[in-house]
């Protein structure tokens, strides 16, 4: 079984930074899939970004250029380094694992943009 925490969200105003970190407790693979998903009022959860089994990163057109994801080498934990933020990344920020067969989600972490 793995357990993932989030935590880092916070109200910022437009054009700041925020980090958000995701902690996997459990049998964890190292090559497992972890990313980072939001989910905005009225919307469908959303890939933001994605680092894979083999290392590839992928990030969504929205938050390319601002947004960084990185585990370190264990894979227990996920890292969201998200700069130059705008409203519309107001969204609750879940972190993913997948281990072949088995997903897993965190419990969310609520980031707001507002002037």
């Amino acid at each position: 079984q793995v357990h993932l925490v989030e935590s880092g969200g916070a109200l910022v105003q437009p054009g700041g930074s925020l980090r958000l970190s995701c902690l996997a407790s459990g049998h964890v693979a190292i090559i497992s899939t972890m990313a980072w998903y939001r989910q905005a009022p009225g919307r469908e959860r959303e890939l933001v970004a994605q680092i894979s089994s083999v290392n590839n990163i992928f990030y969504s057109d929205s938050v390319k250029g601002r947004f960084t994801v990185s585990t370190d080498n264990t894979k227990n934990t996920l890292w969201l380094q998200m700069n130059n933020l705008k409203p519309e990344d107001t969204a609750v920020y879940y972190c993913n694992l997948n281990m072949g067969s088995r997903n897993y989600w965190g419990q969310g972490t609520q980031v707001t943009i507002s002037s």
